[in-house]
């Protein structure tokens, strides 16, 4: 399966819990970090769910 690196770049504070709860099955609890994920149906759905707080690094 491919990869992709995301990275948070927008803060989680004022977002609703199915947002927050995206976030953290991405991994991503902190501003500015980046993680590396696969990219199948569920991953891709939660980026879409959250993709004005996160950004895709190549």
């Amino acid at each position: 399966m491919e990869k992709i690196k995301v990275k948070q770049v927008r803060s989680r504070i004022r977002c609703p819990k199915d947002q927050k709860a995206a976030l953290d099955v991405l991994g991503l609890r902190k501003l500015n970090r980046v993680v590396e994920l696969e990219a199948n149906d569920a991953v891709l759905g939660n980026i879409r769910k959250v993709r004005h707080l996160i950004e895709i690094v190549e």
